[in-house]
C-alpha cells in the first residue's frame, strides 16, 4: 500500500496511485485533469511520455504542467537516465507534490472503526482503530465515533484537523454518494440519514460517503490488482455481503448510485430473514451473522447465544478444522451458495477478475475447490474460462484505504474540473 520506493542506486522513485488508463481512451476529461491524472498514475513520469499517452502535442502539456506547478500540485523530480547514472544532467520527471494535500480515509463496520491519512500522492501516512458496541447506533453517536477517530488519527500523524482537505467514510448499506444519504446502514439506526452533511457539521471538512463495497473496489482500482484492468468485481464477505464492480476504470453504481447489492440478490423464495428486513437475500446464507444463526441452532449452542459473532465464528470454524460433520455442513452450504452468488456475477458482467475480500476468507471452507467447481458449473459454458479469482484477506484499513482514495479524488476533481464537469469518481 506504500506508493514510494528507493532504487538501488539510492535515488527516489515513486509507484504511482489511481487507474492505469490506456493511451487515448480517455478523452472525455477535462486534459488538464487528464495530464493530473497521469502523472498521479504513473508516479513519477517525462513530460513527452505524457503527450505521447495522451496523443497532444508537447506543448500543450508544458503549458498545462506548468500551470499544475504554478497551482503546488505536481512538481519536477530528478530522475537519473538509465545506464547514464552519474554522467551529464539528471533527466527531469513530474511527480505530485505529495505535501499538497492530507485526506482522511474510514470505514465504519459492525465491530470497530478504521481511519488513514494519506498525503496527495497516495502515501499512508497514519492509521488508527478504535472498537465499538455491535449494533445499530443514533447519528450523534456515530458522529461522536467519527469526530474521535479523526482527532487520534490526526494526532499520530502530527498534525490538526484544519490541515486535512477531506474526509471519505465507508459504510455498509445503501448510499447514494451523490446525496452523502445513508438511505439505510446495519450500523445506523435510522434510515436515509444525511450523513455526509451531518459529518461536515461536525467536522468543519469536506466529506464524502460512500457504500464500503464500492470502497474496497476503489481501494483495488487506485493501490492494488485493479489498477490496470478495465473491468474487475470485488466481492466482500465480512458482516454482510457486498461487491464493487469497475467498469471501463470507473466505479460503477447504476442510475440511482445503489447498484450491486449482490448480497440482497434473491437466492431462496421465502428463504432466511436477512438483516435488510427480506427474506431469501444471499447475505442471509453467508455472512457471519447467518453462519451464526445456522451453528447456535444445529450444534444446539444456545448457552453461546451471549458471546460476541467472531468468537462464535472462530468456535465454528475450529469445529470445522477438527472434523465436526455438523459444523463443515455450515461452511458448505454457506459455500454453496456463494458459488450461486458469484456465478450470477460472471453470467451477468464477465470480468476481467473477481477478487474475493474481507475478514471472513480467512474461512477457506467458503472458497474451497467444491465452491469454485460448483461456481463453474452454473456459469454459462463458452468454452472460454472462467475469469481468475483472488483471495484478497485485508484487514479493515484496505476499506478505510478506499475512503481516501474516494476523498482524494474529490478533492482532485475539485481543483481541476470545471464545476458542471465535477462528479463522484
Amino acid at each position: 500500500m506504500q506508493p514510494r520506493m528507493v532504487r538501488e542506486d539510492g535515488s527516489e522513485g515513486r509507484k504511482g496511485v489511481g487507474p492505469l488508463i490506456p493511451p487515448l481512451q480517455d478523452s472525455l476529461r477535462p486534459l488538464r485533469q487528464q495530464v493530473f491524472e497521469r502523472v498521479r498514475a504513473a508516479g513519477l513520469i517525462p513530460r513527452v511520455q505524457v503527450a505521447k499517452d495522451l496523443g497532444v502535442s508537447p506543448a500543450s502539456v508544458t503549458t498545462l504542467t506548468s500551470e499544475l506547478i504554478d497551482a503546488g500540485l505536481i512538481e519536477e523530480v530528478a530522475s537519473p537516465r538509465d545506464g547514464d547514472a552519474g554522467r551529464g544532467r539528471p533527466a527531469v520527471a513530474l511527480g505530485v507534490r505529495a505535501a499538497a494535500h492530507r485526506v482522511a480515509g474510514m470505514k465504519l463496520s459492525d465491530r470497530e472503526h478504521t481511519a488513514v491519512i494519506v498525503d496527495f500522492a497516495g502515501n499512508l501516512i497514519a492509521d488508527d482503530v478504535i472498537p465499538r458496541r455491535p449494533g445499530p447506533m443514533p447519528l450523534a453517536e456515530i458522529l461522536d465515533a467519527i469526530e474521535t477517530l479523526l482527532n487520534r488519527v490526526c494526532a499520530k500523524a502530527g498534525i490538526a484537523r484544519s490541515d486535512l482537505s477531506g474526509v471519505g467514510i465507508g459504510v455498509p448499506g445503501f448510499v447514494d454518494v451523490a446525496e452523502g444519504m445513508v438511505l439505510w446502514s446495519s450500523v445506523l439506526l435510522d434510515r436515509a440519514v444525511p450523513l455526509a452533511a451531518a459529518a461536515e457539521g461536525r467536522l468543519g471538512l469536506p466529506v464524502s460517503v460512500d457504500n464500503d463495497a464500492n470502497l474496497v473496489a476503489l481501494a483495488e482500482l487506485w493501490f492494488g490488482a485493479g489498477r490496470a484492468l478495465a473491468d474487475f468485481a470485488v466481492v466482500t464477505i465480512e458482516h454482510g455481503v457486498g461487491m464493487g464492480f469497475v467498469m471501463n476504470h470507473r466505479i460503477y453504481r447504476g442510475s440511482q448510485r445503489l447498484g450491486m447489492e449482490l448480497g440482497h440478490t434473491k437466492v431462496q423464495l421465502d428463504g432466511a430473514l436477512c438483516r435488510c428486513g427480506q427474506r431469501g437475500c444471499l447475505e442471509a446464507y453467508v455472512a457471519d451473522y447467518a453462519l451464526a444463526r445456522e451453528a447456535t441452532t444445529a450444534l444446539n449452542w444456545s448457552h453461546k447465544e451471549g458471546q460476541s459473532i467472531t468468537v462464535l465464528l472462530e468456535s465454528l470454524y475450529d469445529h470445522a478444522k477438527a472434523g465436526n460433520a455438523t459444523a463443515r455442513s455450515i461452511f458448505r452450504r454457506a459455500g454453496r451458495y456463494l458459488a450461486v452468488g458469484l456465478s450470477n456475477v460472471i453470467n451477468l458482467f464477465d470480468p476481467a477478475l473477481i477478487i474475493l475480500s474481507g475478514e471472513r476468507m480467512r474461512y477457506d471452507y467458503l472458497y474451497a475447490a467444491e465452491t469454485l467447481a460448483e461456481m463453474d458449473n452454473l456459469a454459462i459454458n463458452s468454452g472460454r474460462p472462467r475469469p481468475p479469482i483472488e483471495i484478497h484477506a485485508w484487514g479493515d484499513l484496505l476499506w478505510a484505504h478506499g475512503a481516501a482514495a474516494l476523498a482524494l479524488s474529490a478533492v482532485s476533481e475539485g481543483l481541476l474540473a470545471p464545476a458542471r464537469e465535477i462528479a463522484a469518481q
